[in-house]
């Protein structure tokens, strides 16, 4: 019998055990609760389908259900923009999200002052800045998980590298 690792690399944070304080100031930046946690988990989720990240859609759909969402709002989050099941204040949050990390047609920039504005019609100034650190967090997970590939899993308790 061969034993064969879960990932493509080892865990991280055994490697750079400073990565636990950078994971942990994320996280405690963005649950300050002035976006929900769902919002978050929404956007998050998004992230990983546009980076065809299979570790990070299994993650934030675990987290989602968790949080009691349904499975069609979790279904419809990679067709957001024409599902009637989301709020204007998520589907701003999504358009963010998705302008932030989707190539923009040359010469066109990625965040218009359109949408900007848009988003902070539903967010005030510490709202739209943890929006913000929330789509960067993810940015900064999904270098990991498209060069690590760890193990999808639906708990941060469930082994994922190895």
């Amino acid at each position: 019998m061969t034993n064969t690792p879960i990932s493509r690399m080892p865990n991280p944070s055994d490697l750079v055990p400073e990565l636990n304080d950078v994971s942990a100031a994320l996280f405690r930046a963005t649950g300050n609760r002035s976006v929900p946690r769902t919002t978050i988990s929404l956007v998050h989720l998004r992230a990983g389908q546009i980076a065809g990240n299979t570790y990070l859609t299994v993650l934030n759909t675990g987290f989602l259900r968790k949080a009691g969402e349904t499975e069609e709002r979790i279904t419809a989050v990679s067709s957001w923009q024409d599902a009637h099941c989301f709020t204007d204040a998520e589907r701003a949050a999504l358009a963010l999200a998705e302008a932030t990390l989707q190539p923009a047609p040359y010469g066109r920039e990625r965040v218009t002052d359109a949408l900007y504005a848009e988003v902070a019609e539903h967010y005030d100034e510490k709202a739209l800045a943890t929006l913000t650190i929330a789509i960067g967090q993810i940015s900064f997970f999904i270098a990991l998980a498209v060069i690590g590939k760890p193990q999808p899993v639906a708990s941060l308790a469930d082994e994922q590298w190895g």
